[in-house]
């Protein structure tokens, strides 16, 4: 892949060969960062995973960094209430599935109750395409659509690995606080080891990496405790 001038020469600003610890590492991509805007700092963890591993969960982050997102909650009668009460952005039932299926799809987070999901279940298609499937490993079809939606207002993020056993999440942007950003990616850690498969042999995570959005990657030096990490 070719890189521009601006990329090639934030890579002769670091170590490519030492692992940094979190703090050093946010610094360094705070440092690094060149583009005209407000980039994003991601975290790349690469997992130890089995075929039949899945890692898919949520996590809320203590410093907040995202526009609040539209959320659209599937739900009749009381529950439907409920859910406007909560501060859901959009609720219905068969009138948003059938805007949906009309190709309308001005929201972040769909969340469902259970008695939903057979009628939801048929936008599968569009939905699941575009990640938007309400799914109970994500806490999005739920009866608690009150403590759901409070979460989904702080920032609760999904997270899940790829097919490589990759998970790549946002942590926080350029121009934050290199504490609460630290903060941040230490939380994220400490809830990913905490999805670690029962029955997984050796060492959970294999590397982590810290970058902005058009910067490089930085290497991170961790520990399985992530308190020995900090």
């Amino acid at each position: 892949m070719k890189r521009g001038k601006k990329y090639l020469e934030a890579m002769k600003k670091f170590d490519h060969l030492k692992f940094y610890n979190y703090a050093e590492a946010v610094e360094l991509v705070k440092s690094l960062a060149f583009a005209k805007f407000d980039e994003t700092v991601e975290i790349s963890v690469k997992l130890n995973l089995k075929k039949s591993h899945t890692v898919r969960d949520t996590v809320v982050l203590p410093h907040r960094f995202q526009a609040e997102k539209k959320i659209l909650v599937f739900a009749r009668a009381d529950r439907a209430e409920e859910a406007r009460a909560a501060g859901a952005t959009y609720v219905g039932d068969a009138d948003l599935i059938e805007k949906i299926k009309g190709g309308w799809l001005d929201f972040d987070i769909c969340v469902a109750t259970p008695d939903m999901m057979k009628d939801v279940g048929r936008l599968g298609p569009i939905l699941g395409r575009r990640g938007l499937m309400p799914n109970p490993k994500t806490q999005t079809v739920t009866d608690d659509l009150a403590g759901a939606l409070a979460q989904l207002k702080q920032g609760r993020t999904e997270f899940r690995a790829d097919k490589t056993g990759v998970v790549h999440l946002a942590v926080g942007k350029v121009s934050m606080d290199k504490e609460k950003i630290t903060e941040n990616i230490t939380t994220f850690v400490s809830e990913l080891e905490r999805r670690r498969p029962s029955d997984l042999k050796g060492d959970f995570i294999k590397s982590i990496s810290l970058s902005s959005t058009m910067g490089p990657g930085i290497k991170i030096m961790f520990k399985q405790n992530t308190k020995e990490a900090r």
